[in-house]
């Protein structure tokens, strides 16, 4: 294929500038790569004032070390987070399982935080060797032996040896790479709130199980929180559909007695789903966080899984660029799918697992549940190896 002159040239471009695909061109740059970011919409500036956004994720302390290394965590803790202590799971209120950070020796087991506060301190740190095109979709790819050339919607070209799509659960890139996903949607729906509540900033998350699906508590800072209420898609439209003064009473006959007097300041819905593409790669674009794989969100950790992605992918590019080896190799690529697909997958399947057995009504697998997490309870191997899963650690 003949380039001509108008075509960008870079060493990797990177489809999608959310939490993941910001920490990868980050992380590139870095090392002295020449990175192209292509991105739908721009961060939204930090205001203080501000109530928090909707969307928030649960960063896991492995996460968080690795945003430390890029220098976006730094940035992060000048704007709003909220670290938490205690991580705690039950069906029933009277019989709670508490995982707590002084019992692995740290400090926090996590921080919630908005995706789009995430996003801007990944932003803030771009040297001049990310070009930013935004706002810009990809419209055309095409490939040869060497080299990814992508056409955005403006008419611009970019030509690198790697493309790195992170553009989401409905990747154009993953499309037009020809890439094919399995995967189905759960019958139950979620619902996101943002509440005030009568208490100072907490220090705990937690789920309760129930029959018709979970329902969690995810503290913000000051005297506010996000609820998370999982339910048949049915009832999760209904209450979609009341005001907030409507929906602020359902949520109080709903929730456990954990959850104290609110008020919902904003809410929204979506579907659950989950999706595993078929292959990590074809050619010289690589897939990485939800263009990958999108996982039922019932333990919070799909954007940790992204990051995990990103940090095994970045780490092998960097080595063959320093070493001076082809960056888009296919032996490359397939090491990265090696190492990251089983891993997702174990994760997606875990999910699952945790979605049956605690929707299941049967009186015997009530009765295994609930043994499950009286023995958890009460044992403290479990419960430590339990609370270093959840961060991170081996």
């Amino acid at each position: 294929m003949t380039i001509d002159n108008t075509v960008q040239q870079f060493d990797v471009s990177v489809v999608g500038g959310g939490m993941v695909g910001a920490a990868i061109a980050l992380a590139l740059s870095q090392a002295g790569l020449r990175v192209a970011l292509v991105e739908q919409q721009a961060p939204a500036e930090f205001n203080a004032a501000s109530a928090p956004e909707l969307r928030v994720s649960s960063i896991n302390l492995a996460s968080e070390a690795w945003l430390r290394h890029l220098g976006a965590w730094q940035a992060l803790e000048q704007m709003r987070l909220c670290p938490y202590q205690r991580l705690q799971a039950f069906e029933q209120p009277h019989s709670i399982v508490t995982f707590a950070a002084k019992d692995i020796k740290r400090s926090h087991l996590g921080h919630i935080v908005e995706n789009n506060l995430l996003k801007l301190a990944l932003w803030q740190q771009f040297a001049a060797n990310v070009t930013q095109f935004c706002p810009a979709l990809v419209t055309k790819l095409q490939q040869t032996a060497s080299e990814a050339i992508i056409t955005l919607n403006n008419g611009e070209v970019l030509s690198s040896s790697l493309v790195i799509a992170a553009d989401g659960g409905n990747s154009q890139l993953r499309q037009l790479a020809g890439i094919g996903t399995n995967g189905w949607q759960y019958q139950q729906s979620c619902l996101v709130a943002l509440v005030n509540t009568a208490y100072q900033q907490q220090d705990v998350t937690w789920q309760q199980f129930t029959s018709t699906g979970p329902k969690a508590f995810l503290p913000l800072p000051g005297k506010q929180a996000s609820i998370v209420w999982y339910d048949a898609a049915p009832r999760i439209k209904q209450l979609a559909a009341l005001n907030r003064s409507q929906l602020t009473q359902e949520l109080l006959k709903a929730f456990p007695e954990q959850l104290g007097q609110v008020e919902v300041v904003a809410s929204s819905w979506f579907p659950l789903a989950r999706m595993d593409a078929n292959q990590y790669y074809a050619g010289r674009v690589v897939l990485a966080g939800d263009a990958a794989h999108t996982i039922n969100p019932l333990a919070g950790q799909g954007v940790n899984l992204g990051f995990a992605d990103a940090k095994q992918l970045t780490a092998l590019i960097v080595s063959a660029w320093q070493n001076k080896t082809d960056i888009g190799a296919a032996k490359l690529l397939l090491t990265y799918q090696r190492k990251r697909k089983p891993a997702n997958l174990l994760m997606m399947t875990a999910m699952d697992g945790f979605y049956q057995a605690f929707g299941n009504t049967l009186a015997p697998i009530r009765k295994l549940r609930q043994l499950a997490l009286s023995v958890v309870s009460r044992n403290r191997l479990l419960k430590t190896l339990v609370a270093r899963y959840a961060v991170g650690s081996d």
